[in-house]
């Protein structure tokens, strides 16, 4: 691999503080809670909910500052005007100087949170507290913080039990723990998942074994699922707004031939399932996540730039005819 000198490679153990830059954006939300339709509550014996989603209506605004907490800070993200097989739709567009930090330690829903009768993926820079994903310890990372700040993915809103449960696993006292919270059939919850494009081809690279700290900067774009009636119809759309019109741009350092070897197995063509909208292949899954080729989820067009060699590579292509079927348009 070219390493040269004047461009080292970033430090996997550095200390990225993503809990207190997350706490610093959550506090800077509190005063705008009311025009982005957020609600706040102190659970009694836990900690402090922003409902984004759930009680409350949310919005876009609501979407982008959760998909903010969700990288901790690390990633620019917006809306941008873009196109469906010719139809003017919008886009979300994430972009990063620090996509490891930001997507693999922070971003990633890798924590399953279930106590009593709620259930809810976690994400956020909590987990990097918790730290027991393969990811923490592959990247040797861990951090320590005086507050926890995390996003959950449900349909209720936890109680004081489910903050104990994140305290034992993070050493943050409850009473010191910010949870941001919305269903995926919600305005806010629909955004903060599109959100992920850019994390998704991080995880994709991770899990085939490719030295993501390699990854100097990262650009992804995909466009804004329709709302949903409900939680399961929202999950189809928002795979499919990745898994068939994601595309994503990473900026990298190092050789060409390995990026060469691995790329046609990044973008979501490359699994066996790809072809049909998601809600399909999760029926014939039994709606069981860890029955789908693993291979389907990353977004559907993957750019290498080489800061090193200067050369381009491409791989897979978005299926919009796809995304208007999953759409609806």
């Amino acid at each position: 691999m070219i390493q040269p000198e004047n461009n080292p490679q970033p430090d996997p153990a550095m200390n990225w503080d993503l809990n207190v830059r997350a706490a610093q954006l959550a506090e800077s939300f509190r005063p705008s809670a009311p025009t982005l339709r957020v609600a706040l509550h102190d659970v009694p014996g836990g900690g402090r909910v922003l409902d984004c989603g759930v009680a409350a209506e949310g919005g876009l605004g609501a979407g982008l500052a959760v998909a903010q907490i969700c990288t901790a800070g690390l990633a620019e993200i917006s809306l941008i005007q873009g196109e469906i097989a010719g139809r003017g739709w919008p886009h979300v567009l994430v972009a990063t100087d620090h996509a490891v930090p930001a997507c693999l330690l922070s971003q990633y829903a890798g924590w399953q949170i279930g106590v009593e009768n709620f259930f809810a993926m976690g994400s956020g820079p909590m987990r990097a507290l918790s730290a027991r994903e393969e990811v923490f310890k592959k990247l040797d990372y861990r951090e320590t913080a005086a507050a926890a700040v995390g996003v959950l993915e449900g349909r209720k809103l936890p109680t004081a039990a489910v903050f104990h449960f994140i305290a034992e696993k993070t050493g943050v006292a409850p009473q010191d723990t910010t949870l941001m919270v919305a269903p995926t059939a919600s305005a806010a919850g629909n955004f903060q998942v599109v959100a992920r494009v850019v994390e998704t081809a991080l995880h994709k690279l991770f899990e085939l074994g490719f030295d993501v700290t390699r990854i100097r900067s990262a650009v992804g774009t995909a466009p804004l699922s329709p709302v949903a009636r409900d939680d399961l119809t929202g999950i189809g759309r928002t795979n499919d707004a990745i898994l068939y019109g994601g595309r994503v741009t990473l900026w990298v350092r190092g050789d060409d031939e390995s990026i060469v070897e691995i790329g046609p197995n990044v973008p979501s063509m490359s699994a066996a399932c790809y072809g049909e909208p998601f809600l399909k292949i999760f029926e014939k899954a039994g709606h069981d996540f860890y029955k789908i080729d693993k291979h389907l989820f990353s977004p559907a067009e993957i750019v290498f730039q080489n800061l090193d060699t200067g050369n381009v590579h491409v791989f897979g292509r978005i299926a919009p005819d796809l995304v208007k079927v999953s759409f609806g348009v």
